[in-house]
């Protein structure tokens, strides 16, 4: 039994070891490592939705001036869980860091990319709906009402009226 518990151990030790062994840099220097796999650190001061439901870490006050982000896509963010944990957090981020508008990014895909803040992360909720920006409501089940009643359509009577006179119908 316990080898068994050893050798787990040693498997998640063996996945995380890269990421562990890795000097983090910050993030005001992640756009001179452009296309080299590198771990990012720095304080989250923000985690916010973008409109189509993905997700970014902000680590400055004002994002557009900001030379990192991470981000998450919302398809992925049910294998990572609710990442609103990490805000006002310093993190630590491995993966390969890219260019996006002018400015390096990491994205988020695996939970193991966090290290040891992955721990931090819950899982999102059963009922968490990306597209809803966060409400968590799956919403209610109504079967379909009544279609509209369509009624023929009247017309006017077209002038003039012939209307016969009653000494014809004697």
């Amino acid at each position: 039994m316990r080898s068994a518990t050893r050798l787990s151990f040693a498997l998640a030790f063996g996945l995380f070891a890269p990421l562990w062994a890795a000097d983090c840099i910050p993030f005001t220097q992640a756009r001179d490592h452009l296309g080299e796999e590198q771990c990012v650190t720095g304080k989250v001061l923000r985690v916010k939705r973008g409109i189509r439901g993905t997700t970014f870490f902000d680590f400055c006050e004002d994002f557009r001036v900001c030379p990192f982000t991470v981000v998450v896509f919302p398809g992925k963010l049910k294998d990572i869980g609710d990442v609103r944990a990490l805000e006002n957090r310093v993190i630590e981020v491995h993966g390969p860091v890219k260019e996006y508008d002018g400015r390096a990014e990491i994205v988020l895909d695996q939970l193991r990319q966090l290290g040891s803040q992955a721990a931090l992360i819950p899982k999102l909720p059963k009922n968490f709906d990306v597209e809803n920006k966060g409400h968590y409501s799956a919403g209610s089940f109504s079967l379909p009402g009544k279609p509209y009643a369509t009624h023929p359509k009247k017309h006017p009577a077209t002038l003039p009226i012939e209307v016969p006179d009653d000494n014809e119908q004697q």
